[in-house]
């Protein structure tokens, strides 16, 4: 009757096991598309910058070349005088003349437009333009669709095509590493370069997507092998839990009860040949001994058997008067003292009023064991400093424990007690967690034993 039970209990504590495959299969799909998502973003944004940078780096190379070979342009970017106006004219052509390029611009130091492919513009100057004062600084900028900042006061005569549009900043020297003279703006549509983008976008969209699918269906696999294996493991560690269990159970009461019987068996013996005085001792013996089996029974049972009860506020000084007067008869049999120190004003604790008179009684009968004859058992109860808890502490005089034994005092079935069967604390330990309380023992040769009690405030 006892076994099925704690097959349920341990089946309790893992019914809800962790699903490795589950968990995995949303955190781990979620995780691998957000890092692929950045990857691929990170990677266009990087080919991106990287062909833009190319293309201006080119541009910027022939415009130079340009202007190394032609006099008259150098010239007309220091101010001076063009002796020969049709080399002048070739030069600002040969500009003018790069692939898709839409308009031209050119300034000289002083941040002045002294030439463009649109008339209207030249001898102008135009107010704030960071990147034209960066170009001046001998840097080249690039402005690209979505770029902030892009539309300027030199933009409002110009059409902007509805394609691809790049504005290039071109700082010009008068030799590959001189001085700048002036800037060279070209604004431009390079539909092979925005094919270009594109393709790579969507080859770094798809390499992201591919490379995040393999790497999810391969830890996917992994992560069901391991779930599947932690199920078995966690099937065969309750088969041997449950057989360990029913071996240690199995053991105590065949321990338990072979010195009952033997008692019973050698009284019955007894009474069968022996005078009615001898006889009627005989039968008080068998019956002591009886009662000492069904309390053995019933400790078992009350272990095994699911904890009944509801929490509810309870008057600790009330309970503990109670269960010392419970023992009084058999304390002063034994010569011990109870002392009482728990007070009236004292918080009510949250528990079952029952229940916790249960593992009073348990722990003074511990108590009256360890110290058999002669001692003193006192009992006492504080309030926790934040008032949302309260203490008791029940102090023997009796022997102690050693460390050994203090370490598997809460093993079920481990006793230190002849006559025990070892359920006692654990089921003491049992009923005070289920109402978030906390058990703790303290005890060494010669210096007895105390246990505390913690107990949340109702």
């Amino acid at each position: 009757m006892v076994i099925p039970f704690f097959d349920r209990g341990i089946r309790a504590r893992s019914t809800r096991p962790f699903n490795v495959s589950r968990w995995f299969a949303i955190v781990g799909l979620l995780s691998i598309a957000v890092v692929s998502a950045v990857c691929a973003l990170l990677l266009s944004h990087f080919l991106t910058e990287r062909m833009l940078r190319q293309e201006g780096v080119s541009t910027m190379e022939f415009v130079q070349s340009v202007v190394g070979v032609e006099k008259s342009l150098r010239a007309y970017f220091a101010g001076e005088e063009t002796r020969d106006a049709d080399e002048l004219k070739a030069a600002l052509r040969h500009i003018t003349a790069l692939p898709d390029t839409l308009r031209a611009n050119i300034y000289n130091r002083d941040r002045l437009l002294i030439w463009s492919t649109d008339s209207s513009l030249a001898g102008r100057t135009f107010g704030a333009n960071p990147e034209l004062d960066a170009a001046l600084a001998g840097n080249l900028v690039i402005h690209s669709d979505g770029d902030e900042g892009t539309h300027k006061e030199e933009h409002e005569a110009f059409n902007r095509p509805a394609g691809y549009f790049v504005e290039f900043y071109v700082p010009v020297r008068d030799s590959p590493r001189g001085q700048v003279i002036g800037v060279v703006e070209l604004y431009k549509s390079p539909m092979a370069l925005a094919e270009a983008l594109q393709s790579g976008r969507l080859f770094s969209a798809i390499g992201a997507a591919g490379a995040g699918l393999f790497l999810y269906l391969a830890l996917f696999g992994l992560s069901r092998r391991a779930d599947r294996v932690i199920r078995e493991q966690q099937q065969r560690l309750l088969e041997s839990e449950i057989l360990a269990t029913v071996g240690e159970m199995g053991s105590a009461v065949a321990h338990g009860i072979r010195n009952p019987l033997a008692a019973i068996r050698s009284s019955a013996e007894l009474a069968l040949d022996a005078s009615p005085e001898i006889a009627r001792e005989s039968a008080n013996d068998i019956i002591a001994e009886a009662d000492r089996l069904e309390g053995w029974v019933r400790e078992l049972l009350s272990y095994a058997r699911p904890l009944p009860g509801a929490t509810g506020a309870v008057a600790l000084a009330a309970l503990v008067e109670g269960a010392i007067s419970h023992f009084a008869r058999e304390m002063e049999k034994r010569a011990i003292s109870g002392r009482c120190k728990v007070s009236n004003d004292l918080p009510l604790a949250k528990a079952d009023p029952l229940l916790l008179a249960q593992v009073l009684h348990s722990l003074l009968a511990n108590a009256m064991e360890a110290i058999k004859h002669s001692g003193t058992i006192e009992i006492a109860g504080r309030a926790c400093s934040d008032r949302r808890g309260v203490e008791l502490t029940i102090r023997d005089s009796g022997p102690g424990m050693t460390a050994e034994q203090l370490k598997r005092i809460f093993t079920p079935f481990y006793t230190t007690k002849p006559n025990g069967l070892g359920v006692g604390l654990t089921l003491v330990k049992r009923i005070v967690e289920r109402f978030d309380g906390r058990i703790a023992i303290d005890s060494a040769p010669g210096r007895g034993t105390t246990v505390s009690l913690s107990m949340p405030a109702a």
